[in-house]
């Protein structure tokens, strides 16, 4: 046999069976007679069996044709218990949304965005994973999340993307540190020549500042902004963070923030999603809400 039979096929010659007329059976799928004909021709012809027995009274199965009528009932069932089975993942999946978010978007901003989205949709269950913006890129091409919010400074291969805010890298040491007494701002030159406190490589305030001072002197390379928050305010040495994450210690003063002549560290953060596809469902409606709420 070439080619198995069409479901549809299967499904008219049950039919066939239980009403006793091609005609009948064919009103019930919908199709015209003559249609009904050439399916049920073209089913025995691949099967190369005579299912049905054509008369002026009406239809009637073969001996074959009972067979196969049985066999085809069995998979038409499977086949209803597929459809069912595939409607219940379905109804999982729309009551879950899976992100990923680097950890400045996902300490400072992702958790009001799903509060937002979840006063709307209260049964929605939204997994983050937080991680930096490496992996979050790599997690969303391999469609383990939904989405992903990046602060890389470029957009990683393979993602559409779309800015949901912007964000300022800052210099900042521990209030005893020599630089929080400076009376000039720091040179670009200057901070490329000093070791720092660094988050991994992949973070993406690691590569914008790189791609702002070129290679950068880990004094520290540690897998947290809170980490290096810590490693900062203990004197461990200088380094550069997210305002958004030390905004609240620069206030208090539990660090100083040291200008830095002719460099630019302002960057976007943004949502990425797979080229080639439309963001759709509650993944959307994350995203609509994150360009909302920084605008």
């Amino acid at each position: 046999m070439s080619q198995p039979p069409d479901v549809e096929s299967l499904r008219l010659l049950v039919l066939v069976g239980e009403l006793g007329s091609l005609g009948r059976a064919a009103r019930a799928l919908e199709i015209s007679q003559p249609s009904a004909s050439k399916r049920m021709s073209t089913l025995e012809r691949r099967l190369r069996l005579e299912l049905v027995e054509r008369g002026p009274g009406g239809s009637s199965l073969t001996t074959a044709g009972r067979v196969v009528s049985d066999w085809a009932r069995r998979v038409l069932d499977e086949l209803d218990v597929l459809l069912a089975g595939a409607e219940a993942l379905r109804g999982e999946q729309d009551a879950e949304l899976r992100v990923a978010a680097s950890m400045t978007v996902a300490e400072h901003l992702a958790p009001g965005w799903i509060a937002e989205l979840r006063r709307g949709v209260a049964d929605l269950y939204v997994g983050l994973q937080v991680t930096n913006s490496g992996t979050v890129a790599d997690l969303v091409r391999k469609a383990e999340v939904a989405i992903g919010f990046i602060e890389s400074p470029t957009v990683p291969p393979g993602l559409n993307s779309r800015r949901v805010a912007t964000d300022r890298l800052a210099v900042v040491v521990a209030p005893h540190h020599a630089w929080a007494r400076r009376r000039r701002p720091l040179s670009a030159a200057e901070l490329a020549a000093t070791p720092l406190v660094v988050r991994e490589s992949g973070s993406g305030t690691r590569d914008t500042l790189e791609r702002a001072i070129g290679a950068v002197q880990p004094l520290l390379e540690l897998g947290s902004t809170t980490a290096v928050r810590s490693a900062v305010m203990s004197g461990a040495g200088p380094a550069v963070l997210s305002v958004l994450a030390v905004q609240s210690d620069l206030t208090d003063g539990r660090l100083v923030e040291v200008p830095v002549d002719g460099l630019d560290l302002r960057r976007s953060l943004r949502a990425v999603w797979p080229s080639g596809r439309t963001l759709g469902g509650h993944a959307a409606t994350l995203l609509a809400v994150a360009v909302r709420s920084t605008q």
